[in-house]
């Protein structure tokens, strides 16, 4: 046997004439062909070199565990159905297609039809579902087999093109044999054929003697999934003719030279093998983090991390502790030791926005350069979001990474993009590999970091759901913001975990105010077990900071690992919502100096106030941030934040008093520090959140350097009318309601009422972040007894739109993992098509309506385009304002890469159907040819939305304003 499982003497030599003369590719505009029996090769050697260099151990593992031979067997199993895969080409019904190659056929003795004779019953049987059925016919057949256990390994074949047959494809195929092989002798020599093709490949891939045993196993449906994706990926590779040459270019060489060529070209890295070297969280987090001499590791850390070694086998382990507590580096240390124990060949860092995503993604490449087994080697790393092309850090990987084009399908644009020489290799260091970019594979790569729409995709009935599933399976997953999820969002998550448990997937969750009831739900879900009644609705005020993990099938265990010792008592005050008034309270505290956090709950209310505090202490007192700026001004700001209000021994703060009006974008994983926050109402969780940025880093003995009115930890709390009394029922400003809902706030600030009411006592961080949490989120009665009323109408409201929420979910929501056995049958039907990383796509998964988004340049006087005029150099010192873009021809790379930097998402005055389609119709007014084709594909396919000189324009009856200063600004337009 050769290196990939096959005989040296080829599966040729095992075939007659007619089966030779099947025909499996063809290539119209070479009018080069591939036959059926080279195909099977190909596909099986691909599958082989795939199961040994570049499958996980655990996913190797998962399929061997299953099959009397172990892991043999599951190669073997692997290797023989990508080489049946396209048996389903050798029916007249696919053979017809091409005249020519059919007329070889005919002159073999293959009798068929021509196309148009056939008619459109040609759509019954696809070369898929064909094969699917053919091979259960020659498994019941020839082998013995009962029918019912036939679908469960011929399913692999009828879905490698992406969706699962369904019953009624399958018995309307029956009841059209004739598209199988004709009646009568022609329909004889037809079954020869098929039986001689499928025989053969079972003795030419070693399956020939296993098979009896195999027709007694019930696959699991995870293990059938897995099979699945493994056959695609190996007929997406084995299908590049650059790879493997179509003839009669490569009619001369024999299968092993042809894999020895293939290989090398695609150039995959193995997986990930990580060890663990038994170091315990002190000398783990030292050497993968590079603490500072003296920095001891955190008991929440030192928790996770012997947690991940006693959990037999690793499973759901959840991490709540407080903000600024290293959770993100606990979850790393943990992922290395769950993945040395479950053989997982990578990790995949799920974060709620893109934003996130990036920042996570310099800590992923940071982490990988100080690991074990992977420092120094080659490895693939991707940043799973629609913007990924646009991250600096990323590209520079993909500059560096080989390229093979026209691998698979549904390649992205930056994917065509080719390196002139093909043959230069990265070395020895990671890489975002060229093949991997397109966007059904990119989840592929052994290190992801990205949104957690990718991970919600794996439960939302799409094509080529196997893919992701595959992708998932070989991987460590960590799920990071988990309180960051509504209703909506976490149907899906759910129904990931049941899958992710069923593929013994090691998973972190990470929050620092995860509600009771969530956290029994997440881990049910994993576990495979359905949570009792009303279970976690109101549970105690546990301890906190907590550790739990679940193994499937198990019960959940705990860990109370106590806080760092790190504490901040904040005062907690009510401020009436009142512009004029709040200016005149920031203008008091910050008298001798500070620096003060403003969040509001909507962008509007982000402009007004500072609008206001501009007035009252200049321009160049209010720095305002939210998520209404181009991607290239976003990154900016974050930026600025972090080097002016970062940690002490990186940040030059602000010698003069200054004020930041920011949206939620301060919420999460921005380590930035202010001496005062003022906040508007929101859930108590996120409130926590917005804390966790006041007084976050030590400034001096006893805050010393802060200025002495701003040394003890305060935040005012707006957004509301509270009324004269604590009995009087707090009325929420119509912005925080519609973004939050009228239930949460009012239990929010029913639990908020102790630290509220006159002389109440400070929240006390981290004591009180569970206690306020499962006080808000339960539903026992809370607050005055007069709130009564108000909030049981608000709990009514909440709770009917949570049910519609989890209804409209389930609509394309995966289905429970079947039983073994049970074939993938119908596994997608009635899905969504296509799923990917497009804000439509994003809604399929997310509980809000499809958005535009538009690519945001300057029309000049003179009636040019250009990039914005303000936009600061790139990391090279490359100048990126004000460059042409010329509308006749394609703007030079550089240029329309700027110019796709600067997209942004309108708000959602443009999200109903009216005003989209309107918006649309105008922004498609700026249509030019000359940047929709392959030589820009930066820009084909965007919305341009062009700015005059003074950064207005007007849009689907309204106005808009930009500047760098305060991004976007959207008002009506009177003239409509």
């Amino acid at each position: 046997m050769s290196r990939g499982g096959i005989a040296r003497s080829g599966l040729l030599r095992r075939l007659g004439g007619p089966a030779r003369s099947v025909w499996a590719k063809h290539d119209r505009d070479s009018d080069g062909w591939l036959p059926l029996w080279r195909h099977m090769e190909d596909s099986a050697a691909v599958a082989g070199l795939l199961w040994d260099e570049w499958l996980p151990v655990g996913v190797r593992g998962l399929i061997g565990g299953v099959l009397p031979g172990g892991e043999a067997d599951a190669r073997s199993l692997a290797v023989w159905l990508a080489g049946v895969h396209d048996i389903g080409k050798a029916t007249p019904v696919f053979a017809c297609q091409v005249p020519a190659l059919a007329g070889v056929m005919r002159d073999r003795g293959l009798a068929m039809r021509s196309a148009e004779a056939l008619g459109p019953d040609r759509r019954l049987a696809p070369h898929g579902l064909a094969g699917q059925v053919l091979l259960g016919e020659w498994l019941e057949e020839r082998h013995g087999w009962a029918a019912s256990r036939t679908g469960q390994f011929a399913v692999a074949v009828g879905g490698h093109h992406g969706v699962p047959p369904e019953h009624g494809q399958i018995k309307a195929l029956y009841e059209h044999g004739e598209l199988l092989r004709p009646p009568g002798a022609a329909g004889r020599a037809w079954r020869e054929v098929q039986t001689e093709l499928l025989d053969a490949c079972a003795v030419h891939f070693g399956v020939a003697e296993r098979l009896g045993g195999w027709g007694a196993v019930r696959l699991p449906q995870p293990v059938q999934v897995l099979l699945t994706a493994l056959v695609i990926v190996s007929d997406w590779i084995a299908s590049n003719p650059e790879l493997f040459p179509y003839f009669p270019d490569g009619a001369g060489c024999e299968g092993e030279e042809r894999l020895a060529r293939a290989w090398p070209g695609l150039d995959l890295p193995p997986p990930w093998q990580a060890e663990d070297a038994g170091l315990g969280a002190q000398e783990l987090l030292a050497s993968r983090f590079g603490l500072a001499a003296g920095v001891k590791a955190r008991p929440v850390q030192g928790a996770a991390v012997d947690l991940a070694r006693e959990m037999e086998p690793p499973g759901l382990m959840i991490v709540e502790a407080p903000m600024g507590e290293g959770k993100t580096e606990a979850a790393l240390a943990v992922a290395e030791v769950f993945a040395a124990r479950s053989g997982a060949g990578g990790v995949f860092f799920a974060l709620p926005t893109m934003a996130t995503g990036n920042a996570m993604f310099v800590r992923l490449l940071s982490w990988l350069d100080r690991l074990p087994g992977v420092a120094g080697s080659r490895r693939t790393v991707h940043l799973a979001h629609s913007k990924a092309a646009l991250n600096e850090k990323f590209a520079g990987l993909m500059t560096r990474a080989g390229q093979v084009t026209a691998v698979g399908v549904d390649e992205d644009a930056v994917a065509s993009r080719g390196q002139s020489d093909r043959a230069r290799r990265a070395g020895a260091e990671l890489v975002a590999h060229a093949w991997l970019r397109g966007r059904k594979k990119a989840m592929l790569a052994s290190f992801v970091a990205g949104t957690i729409d990718q991970l919600l995709f794996a439960g939302l009935k799409s094509r080529h759901l196997a893919l992701r599933h595959l992708a998932v399976a070989g991987k460590v997953v960590v799920i990071d913001e988990a309180h960051a999820y509504d209703t909506y969002m976490s149907v899906y998550l759910d129904r990931v975990l049941s899958w992710l448990g069923a593929y013994r997937v090691p998973v972190v969750v990470l929050s620092a105010t995860l509600p009771a009831d969530r956290r029994h739900r997440l881990l049910h879900a994993y576990a495979g077990s359905e949570p009792e009644a009303g279970e976690g609705a109101d549970a105690p005020e546990t301890v906190y900071p907590l550790v739990t993990g679940v193994v499937p099938g198990g019960a959940p265990v705990e860990r109370h690992p106590g806080a760092s010792g790190r504490a901040t008592d904040v005062v907690l005050e009510r401020l009436d919502d009142d512009l004029g008034r709040l200016a005149g309270r920031l203008d008091a505290e910050s008298a001798d100096g500070g620096c003060v956090l403003v969040v509001r709950n909507t962008v509007a209310r982000v402009l007004e106030t500072a609008r206001v505090l501009r007035a009252r202490f200049g321009d160049d007192a209010v720095t305002v941030a939210h998520s209404r700026f181009v991607d290239l001004d976003r990154a900016a700001k974050d930026r600025e934040l972090l080097e002016r209000f970062g940690p002490p021994d990186r940040a030059n703060r602000p010698q003069e008093r200054h004020f930041v009006v920011a949206s939620q974008v301060a919420e999460q994983s921005l380590d930035v520090d202010f001496d005062l926050l003022v906040s508007d109402l929101c859930p108590v969780d996120l409130l926590l959140q917005r804390m966790g940025r006041l007084h976050r880093h030590r400034r001096g003995e006893n805050q010393s350097e802060r200025p002495e009115r701003l040394r003890t930890a305060r935040c005012l709390l707006t957004g509301a009318d509270w009324g004269g009394s604590a009995a009087d029922v707090p009325v929420p400003v119509r912005g925080s309601v519609a973004v939050y809902g009228r239930h949460l706030l009012l239990r929010s600030a029913a639990a908020l009422l102790p630290h509220l009411a006159g002389g109440g006592r400070p929240v006390r961080l981290p004591g009180d972040i569970s206690v306020l949490v499962q006080r808000a989120y339960g539903t026992a009665p809370l607050g005055p007894a007069s709130w009564a009323e108000r909030m049981d109408d608000a709990r009514a409201q909440f709770d009917a739109h949570r049910a519609d929420q989890a209804d409209r979910a389930s609509v394309f929501r995966l289905g429970d993992v079947g039983k073994p056995g049970r074939p993938l049958f119908g596994w997608v039907a009635a899905g969504v098509g296509d799923a990917d990383d497009s804000r439509a796509g994003k809604a399929q998964v997310r509980d809000s309506r499809e958005s535009l988004e538009v690519v945001v340049v300057q029309r000049r006087g003179d009636g040019t385009l250009a990039t914005l005029p303000w936009l600061p150099p790139d990391g090279r010192g490359r100048r990126r304002a004000g460059l042409e873009l010329p509308q006749d021809h394609a703007p030079a790379s550089f240029a329309a890469r700027t110019a796709a930097s600067c997209g942004l998402r309108l708000p959602a005055q443009f999200s109903s159907p009216p005003v989209m389609d309107r918006a649309i119709a105008e922004l498609e007014q700026l249509y030019l040819p000359a940047w929709q084709g392959k030589d820009c594909p930066w820009l084909a396919g965007q919305l341009i939305l062009a700015l005059d000189e003074h950064c207005q324009t007007r849009l689907a009856g309204f106005s808009l304003h930009y500047s760098p200063s305060d991004g976007l600004e959207v008002t009506r337009d009177e003239r409509g």
